[in-house]
């Protein structure tokens, strides 16, 4: 297994074999990729993942085998030549091929004709060698079946097995793979409401050069009955490789197996295959879409936090006014309203009053506004309003997934007696101050990036997005005397019920002073700690080092370089002159390597620095208020809110977001618009074009 997994993910064949131990043993892929680069040669969180995914299927390959070597010995089947070729089968489709005459069948076409005694007829048929096959056949007739029925349901029989030639299914499977066309057609009952996939009404396409997203959008087109799709393949071509496998003569029973052969193709071997094809384009097609989801997920959630300020946030609204907020630094609500600044009620005076009066009474740092309806009115009222001394920054904050948030339990149960748009403001509120600890509340699916999410294998998007919001969160790092359960609960070797008892834990006991002392939480066993400790920081503790990412197994370590430069551990922290003098080659051994040496060094001269940096607000074009405001080659300032393997979808300040194809972001190619651009990346564009119709926005980076 290790070896084939190395091979596969062209990994050293030691790291893999360091990464399988330590994931049998328990260790999670942050610990891994943190902790333990020495073994494994420094992987990093990816590839450990990659590793764990191929362990997976290797485990679900071996457990597939074990039913089949089942089945056949309740056939008592005992063939060695087949035993041998499953044993040594890696791959799904070459195994279920070589399983697939033993499989267990409903009641067929062929197996009708073996009811009727017709097996041996289409032995003889196979065999080419009988001169007067009528007469043959007369010996297989009954009263209702004549010469002609007998042919026929020997060649049922004979489709059958042509069907599950092992390598004829190879064979035209290659013929697939390199040679089929999908092709589209629109659904002229629904054509209107196809009006979005008009690129595909009229489409064909080499099935394995297809663009993933592209699959994507045809597959959910044709699931809603919105464009007819097929698999076109080059039949004549195929029949002939069929009749090249089976055709020795040319006599009638040469005759009576082409016939065969082309039901076989028709009725059993071209459906079967096609949805092989389509299903491998599919698996395919969802791996590519739930990697981007991952990516882009993973750059939201790393998003640069204002910090601990205090902030106003505003969920805006028309009619029904915008829902007002005030947050302390650690995000407890401290007030409550709603203005009208806007029409049809148009309040200014009220609003403008009551926002300057809260900022002055709980010396507001910042502003964010929903980028929602009304969020650009919003956003120019507020600035109207503001001085120039009073120096609030104001961001328009994403609204995706806020009505979730609001009405999840979550929020219930933190805010019981308010109302779901308050709750909604809190959490726009706290997504400027922290986004990280805000969106791990909120179900990735519905915050606004990715494509297709609903569309690919939903427990393989759980599974990865599960990991890349653990990798997140303890890549940061988490503060054990803040952190809600919610955060706390992706820390690695933490999970929902540690995490409640850790909240529990603090409560009854104001706080954690060290990390030691989480070894006291119920539950929280010796492996858990290994596990977490390292991510979980403590604040003004009684140990320098429990604000570090420096984990506890290597603070005697530590000790060692202070006593070596005969300071304290207290010296060494944020004081890069000192540690420049401690000599890592001096303290290398079996366990510790440089990896480690340098990541315990860089933490010590920056212990606890937030990696994500520092929030900016973006400002768009004030002059821009809707997509007919827009003209070809205005240039403007965007924010990329999704990346795809197409190209980048940016903010420009009104509610249509604008679409740089993977072909305008730069004069040489660009494989993948997420090798340049990150979510929330400020970026200057021009418009190419606009098409009001289908309110599509055509973005370019090229100046």
């Amino acid at each position: 297994m290790i070896s084939r997994i190395a091979n596969q993910l062209n990994l050293p064949i030691n790291s893999v074999n360091a990464t399988v131990q330590l994931l049998s043993d328990g260790a999670t892929i942050p610990f891994i990729a943190r902790y333990r680069k020495e073994a494994t040669n420094g992987l990093d969180e990816i590839a450990i993942q990659k590793i764990e995914q191929s362990i997976k299927q290797y485990k679900e390959l071996e457990k597939r085998k074990e039913t089949i070597f089942q089945r056949l010995k309740e056939l008592e089947i005992n063939d060695e030549n087949l035993i041998q070729k499953i044993t040594n089968c890696y791959d799904n489709t070459a195994l279920e091929d070589l399983y697939l005459p033993y499989k267990p069948k409903r009641k067929t076409k062929a197996s009708a004709a073996r009811d009727l005694g017709l097996e041996p007829l289409a032995k003889i048929i196979m065999a080419q060698n009988a001169n007067n096959l009528n007469e043959i056949a007369k010996r297989y007739t009954k009263p209702d079946i004549d010469i002609e029925a007998a042919l026929q349901g020997a060649r049922n029989i004979i489709a059958e097995w042509i069907s599950e030639h092992t390598y004829t299914r190879k064979s035209l499977r290659q013929m697939y793979e390199k040679t089929a066309l999908l092709v589209a057609k629109v659904n002229k009952k629904n054509e209107t409401e196809a009006i979005k996939y008009k690129d595909y009404f009229d489409f064909s396409q080499s099935i394995k050069r297809i663009p993933s997203h592209r699959l994507l959008a045809i597959f959910r087109a044709e699931n809603d009955n919105l464009l007819k799709v097929k698999i076109d393949i080059d039949k004549e071509n195929a029949l002939q490789k069929i009749n090249g496998n089976f055709v020795k003569s040319n006599g009638a029973a040469a005759q009576q197996i082409m016939l065969a052969a082309k039901d076989s193709f028709k009725r059993l071997l071209a459906p079967s295959l096609e949805t092989e094809l389509r299903n491998t384009a599919k698996l395919k097609a969802d791996e590519e879409a739930i990697d981007t989801f991952a990516n882009n997920l993973k750059q939201l959630l790393l998003a640069a936090p204002l910090g601990q300020k205090n902030i106003m946030a505003l969920d805006p609204g028309f009619r029904t006014g915008c829902k007002l907020v005030c947050i302390d630094k650690q995000g407890s609500l401290l007030t409550h309203t709603t203005i009208y600044p806007h029409p049809p009620i148009k309040k200014i005076g009220e609003a403008t009053d009551i926002v300057l009066k809260l900022i002055q009474k709980f010396s507001i740092h910042a502003i964010a506004i929903g980028n929602g309806t009304a969020g650009r009115e919003t956003q120019q009222f507020i600035k109207s309003i503001l001085t120039k001394e009073e120096l609030i920054e104001v961001y328009l904050i994403s609204e995706a997934g806020a009505s979730i948030y609001s009405a999840s339990e979550i929020a219930r149960n933190e805010f019981p007696d308010l109302d779901l748009t308050v709750r909604g403001s809190i959490s726009i509120a706290r997504r400027l101050m922290d986004p990280l600890a805000e969106l791990v509340k909120i179900d990735p699916k519905s915050i606004g990036i990715g494509q297709y999410q609903h569309d690919v294998a939903q427990d393989k998007l759980k599974d990865s997005l599960d990991t890349t919001v653990s990798i997140a969160v303890n890549q940061v790092g988490v503060n054990v005397n803040t952190a809600s359960t919610h955060l706390l609960k992706y820390v690695a070797g933490i999970g929902p019920a540690l995490a409640e008892n850790i909240v529990n834990y603090r409560k009854q006991n104001k706080g954690f002073t060290n990390r030691k002392e989480l070894l006291k939480v119920k539950g929280l066993g010796v492996k858990a700690f290994e596990q977490a400790a390292g991510f979980l920081r403590i604040k003004e503790g009684n140990n320098p080092l429990d604000a570090s990412a420096v984990h506890p197994e290597r603070y005697g370590l530590v000790e060692k370089m202070a006593k070596r430069n005969n300071a304290k551990i207290e010296n060494l922290i944020a004081n890069p002159s000192l540690t420049k003098q401690i000599k890592l080659t001096d303290f290398v051994d079996e366990d510790i390597g440089l990896p480690t040496l340098k990541d315990i060094i860089e933490e010590l001269d920056k212990p606890g620095l937030d990696p994500r940096g520092a929030a900016k607000a973006i400002v768009f074009d004030e002059n821009l208020k809707t997509i007919k405001d827009l003209k070809r080659n205005m240039a403007l300032v965007g924010k990329v809110t999704n990346l795809t393997k197409f190209g980048a979808f940016v903010d420009i300040g009104i509610k249509e977001n604008g679409l740089i194809h993977k072909s305008q972001i730069a004069d040489t190619f660009i494989d993948d618009p997420a090798d340049v651009l990150n979510i929330n990346q400020e970026v200057k564009v021009k418009v190419l074009e606009i098409d009001l119709e289908r309110k599509r926005i055509q973005l370019t980076m090229k100046f």
